[in-house]
């Protein structure tokens, strides 16, 4: 799975994963913003970096454990990961409220879909901002400092220090360091 081929979702090992995920989220998304519970929720979580990101309730994700995260990511509200492969976050990179994010992938072919799915690694860089709404799909690159704008669809690998948007996202213009 994790190198981007073909498995069965219904394996038991896969199915366990994904209720132990389900079970940490809900831990998260239940304890009050305060309470340090949530701080061993999310080191539990997630494959690295789980005690310095800050994610704001309700949150979910598929596994967690192929979530690997830079110092001090954060998640807005209503943040999905479908880490079916390694989704990796830069640091200092801020989602805005309802990002998507689906490394998973299914067969064309509807008789291989009853059976297998695969997917493919999404790669978001350090002091990347990802506005709300957005959706990541899978196989994506994002390049350090670029900024998403707000309910775009990023279908391909978006350079470093580039404002990009729309559906399909596409490059809108290069970002100075000085207005950064």
């Amino acid at each position: 799975m994790l190198a981007g081929q073909r498995y069965d979702s219904l394996d038991p090992e896969l199915v366990q994963a994904r209720l132990d995920a389900k079970s940490l989220c809900a831990r998260l998304n239940a304890a009050p913003e305060t309470d340090p519970a949530r701080r061993d929720a999310l080191a539990q979580l997630f494959g690295r970096g789980g005690d310095t990101v800050t994610v704001t309730s309700p949150f979910h994700c598929g596994y967690g454990s192929n979530i690997e995260l830079g110092e001090k990511a954060f998640f807005n509200f209503n943040c999905v990961v479908l880490d079916v492969c390694k989704v990796s976050i830069g640091s200092f990179t801020l989602l805005g409220p309802a990002v998507q994010f689906y490394a998973a992938l299914h067969p064309v072919e509807a008789s291989r879909r009853r059976v297998e799915e695969h997917g493919r690694s999404v790669m978001i860089g350090s002091d990347v901002w990802v506005g709300g709404g957005a959706i990541i799909l899978p196989g994506v690159t994002i390049g350090d400092r670029s900024i998403i704008g707000a309910g775009s669809v990023v279908t391909r690998g978006i350079p470093a220090d580039v404002f990009a948007a729309c559906n399909p996202c596409r490059v809108i213009r290069n970002l100075d360091q000085a207005e950064a």
